[in-house]
């Protein structure tokens, strides 16, 4: 008692001691201290849901302890403080305009402080299988894959084959077992029954046995076991430097059965345009309506892109067995599956989406008259495209021969529209120029194959060879060339060099990935010099120049492995699994993308990863990293993000990075069932306590 006593005395001094922080009557301010003292680098949230939608703001305290949460709606707050080493203190209720110190309350053990830590510090508990497991001696031996021959080939599987695909793995849904999936006798019971769930039930038992069912099932039982049991991760570092000038700004929007893939603020060649104005998500298979959001007034609203024949299929499965969230609801029921948005210079947002079932039109295909369909004859797509105009609110739909999956925006006098196709060797595009003069959609688009300059001499011919990747991503460069990431173990990344005819002149490099460095890409972007960023399932990010390769780009000892000099890694913040010895760490990014006009305030041409293990993203400067941690609701998985400039002139105010919640688990996060995707800005100030 005597002990508890003086603990309260010291806050209360330390509190009425410390210096004072300056307030406007739009911020909440104060000091944050403990039993311990001053609390530096720890998070206060404050969150409303008096507004048309949930509101919080997240800032982080100083070296001493002060906080200043600025630019608040007028509404009435709850105000918190979370923080490593911390359990969360007492909720109060607040208003702008007020000084607020908080007490902050020290973990009563190491179990406790761990509740709080991100999925990937969880995740490195697991027991992955040891390198002298490998190659899989299959069913009858260790329980492996015969086709499993390395550790590394597992763990891409495991991230960018399966698991991390879709949510996150080491949150508190996936590291314990949720009472409501039933009783089993055992935990192995547990898993098998939970893999089965929902909708992705029959996607996830699939996935799992190319790791081989009863292995993979025995390593994240004893994972889960040991968990319960107390085992408990390494504690994160709390933010440092200018990871405390961070602010982050919140927003509910959508629905709790809906889940997102992206969402768009901008044009990417020009992050002016659209200022102050409307954001859009992409639904993929959850529905067919697109979110909106207006963070000037914190409001919300969608708009629906139905497919134009109302009998087109919905493109999401059936329910395998009962989820313990939503039973046998089906709650996805999208016929568009819109994927992936971009806005156009004149605000206008593109978005590949179904817009018929998969077989092709004639046009597309052998014996068509069309260019590309004479070279490159294509029977089916699964998606294609459409165009959703916000100022007439009218939506065209763009029936592309080829299959779409990301789009993006070249920066040519054409405007031309470069599409992947995940599932397809082609890559695509839309001269949008002459679509929005002739409205010809056939007439528009063109595609290619990957074709490679066997013979080096600098021109499609017939010595060269065609190759079969499939691009996962798209991105055109600043010089005209394509770039885009191939899948896989040890994977790949192209650069495609159109020429003046794409379907006739298209050249392709690739660039196979140092499997004993890293392997796995996904997500990938191009910075203003050519270099290509991407985010690798191996726990890194790594850069590709090929300005840096010493011997020929093309030709006949251009085989894929030609440059292992042009690649640097970057080993992500995180710790790595057991029994893994490489480098790398229990990170699986989805996505990199590349802040080319400094929308943070880091720099020009700053990569940032989404950091899918991490509850945040993951910026690179100066070959150090950067933490933006989103510590309420634990569970923040994204799977891309852009930058907007609102005001020029406005200072850190008048910019900032845009992203969205994108788990297809949104009931997994801290918040539980009825969660909705959540709209989050970060902008970067001069020091902690800037107005």
């Amino acid at each position: 008692m005597r002990l508890i006593i003086s603990a309260i005395a010291f806050i209360l001094f330390a509190q009425s001691t410390a210096p004072t922080v300056a307030i406007d009557p739009d911020d909440i301010a104060g000091i944050v201290t403990s039993a311990k003292g001053a609390e530096a680098g720890v998070w206060v949230i404050a969150e409303t849901t008096d507004l048309a939608t949930r509101f919080a703001k997240i800032v982080v305290t100083d070296d001493r302890g002060r906080y200043l949460i600025p630019d608040l709606p007028k509404a009435n707050y709850t105000v918190w403080v979370r923080g490593y080493g911390l359990v969360d203190s007492q909720k109060v209720k607040a208003n702008p305009g007020k000084s607020l110190n908080l007490t902050a309350v020290v973990a009563p053990d190491a179990r406790a402080a761990a509740q709080y830590y991100p999925a990937g510090y969880w995740a490195s508990l697991i027991n992955v299988p040891p390198k002298t497991d490998f190659p899989g001696t299959g069913l009858k031996g260790n329980g492996i894959p015969a086709e499993m021959k390395t550790q590394g080939q597992y763990l891409a599987w495991m991230k960018n084959g399966s698991c991390y695909t879709c949510h996150q793995l080491g949150d508190k849904a996936t590291r314990e077992i949720p009472k409501e999936l039933g009783t089993f006798p055992d935990t192995k019971a547990a898993w098998l029954r939970r893999i089965e769930s929902g909708q992705a039930g029959e996607d996830m038992v699939r996935e799992l046995g190319l790791l081989g069912t009863q292995r993979a099932i025995g390593m994240f039982s004893n994972w889960t076991d040991r968990v319960v049991g107390g085992e408990v991760p390494p504690a994160p570092p709390r933010p440092q430097g200018v990871e405390r000038n961070i602010v982050i700004t919140e927003w509910n929007w959508g629905d709790a059965k809906m889940y997102l893939h992206d969402e768009v603020s901008t044009d990417r060649r020009n992050p002016t345009v659209n200022a102050n104005g409307l954001l859009y998500g992409s639904p993929e298979l959850s529905t067919e309506r697109l979110p909106i959001l207006d963070p000037v007034h914190s409001t919300t609203s969608s708009f629906t892109l139905a497919p134009p024949d109302p009998k087109q299929p919905i493109a999401p499965g059936k329910v395998l067995r009962p989820s313990p969230y939503w039973g046998s609801e089906a709650i996805w029921n999208s016929r568009t599956d819109v994927h992936n948005p971009m806005f156009d210079k004149q605000g206008r947002l593109w978005v590949t989406a179904r817009v018929r079932t998969p077989d092709t039109p004639t046009y597309c295909r052998e014996g068509s008259s069309h260019p590309s369909a004479k070279m490159f004859p294509i029977k089916t797509s699964v998606r294609q495209a459409a165009m959703y105009d916000p100022q007439t609110k009218k939506i065209t739909y763009i029936d592309t021969c080829f299959d779409t999956h990301h789009l993006m925006f070249a920066e040519d006098a054409d405007n031309t529209l470069w599409f992947n196709g995940y599932g397809s060797p082609y890559l695509g595009w839309l001269n949008t120029k002459m679509f929005d003069q002739t409205h010809d959609a056939v007439k528009s688009q063109g595609w290619t194959g990957l074709i490679l300059d066997t013979n080096g001499n600098g021109k499609r011919d017939a010595g060269d060879k065609a190759i079969k990747d499939e691009l996962y991503t798209v991105s055109p460069a600043p010089d005209g060339s394509v770039w885009g990431s191939v899948l896989g173990y040890p994977g790949a990344i192209i650069r495609l060099v159109p020429g003046p005819n794409p379907t006739e002149t298209a050249l392709a490099e690739r660039y196979e990935v140092p499997a004993d460095k890293g392997y796995s890409p996904r997500g990938m972007d191009i910075d203003r010099n050519g270099v290509a960023w991407v985010a690798l399932g191996s726990g890194h990010l790594a850069s590709f120049d090929r300005r840096k390769c010493k011997g020929p780009l093309n030709g006949p000892q251009a085989t894929g492995k030609h440059c292992p000099e042009g690649w640097t890694f970057y080993s992500q913040p995180l710790p790595q699994f057991k029994n893994v010895t490489d480098s790398g760490s229990t990170e699986g990014s989805y996505f990199a993308w590349v802040d080319q006009f400094n929308t943070l305030g880091l720099g020009n041409n700053t990569p940032i990863a989404t950091g899918n293990e991490s509850d945040g993203y993951l910026a690179l400067k100066d070959g150090k990293w950067v933490v933006l941690r989103v510590p309420y609701p634990m569970g923040v998985y994204s799977k891309w993000l852009d930058g907007r400039i609102d005001d020029p002139n406005g200072g850190w105010k008048g910019r900032g990075l845009w992203a969205t919640t994108s788990t297809r688990t949104p009931f997994h996060m801290e918040t539980g069932k009825g969660t909705p995707p959540i709209v989050m800005h970060f902008q970067l100030r001069p020091d902690p306590l800037a107005k």
